[in-house]
């Protein structure tokens, strides 16, 4: 798990006026919760952020006025049409501590032959891991699967030291029969041209 340092800066202003004013420096506003501390409001540097974010659950190794605080990503707001970065939630973690995160779920391996696709029921793994050693994401294989066939969280192989926070007989991945055009159509049109010619 990569680990990412940033220096942030202890913010006093607040409102959409001082968020659109950091913004406008190439800044995030934040806010650093956790550990029954009181929120500390922070503005984090864009570019290197939104680099930091690339990594799901990155850990961040934030350089705040010269104390060291670690943190994952909870909550990202990102303008809907532009995608900038507009606001981030960062949950304060501690070496050692178990932390719950969503981790995301790739699969390897081709489908049996025919006309099947797959259902991601589950993006992302619902998960509980050491906060240090998140796990970036977890692969899934799909060799040989046909319609019918599914993947359920127990049937998945988490590193060590991680744990599922959902029932084991949760589905998270499907195969399902590719659906075909609809020949209806075309046997309804040719029934009223017979009717016609009639």
């Amino acid at each position: 798990m990569s680990e990412v340092k940033l220096t942030a800066e202890r913010r006093s202003e607040f409102g959409k006026g001082a968020a659109r004013r950091i913004r406008r420096d190439n800044k995030v506003p934040g806010v650093l919760y956790g550990h029954g501390t009181d929120p500390v409001h922070v503005t984090l540097p864009g570019h290197e952020l939104l680099l930091a974010l690339r990594t799901p659950n990155v850990l961040i190794s934030l350089d705040l006025g010269g104390s060291n605080e670690l943190a994952i990503p909870k909550a990202v707001q990102r303008d809907p049409l532009k995608g900038f970065l507009e606001h981030v939630d960062l949950l304060l973690v501690k070496r050692g501590e178990k932390v719950s995160v969503d981790i995301p779920v790739h699969t390897e391996g081709d489908l049996a032959p025919g006309a099947f696709l797959v259902e991601h029921v589950l993006n992302a793994l619902p998960v509980e891991a050491e906060a240090t050693h998140i796990p970036e994401s977890v692969s899934v294989s799909i060799e040989g699967l046909s319609a019918g066939d599914s993947v359920l969280a127990k049937d998945i192989t988490l590193p060590k030291g991680t744990t599922l926070t959902v029932e084991d007989d949760t589905v998270v991945l499907q195969v399902l029969a590719a659906q075909a055009e609809e020949p209806a159509a075309e046997g309804a049109e040719a029934a009223g041209e017979e009717a016609a010619e009639a």
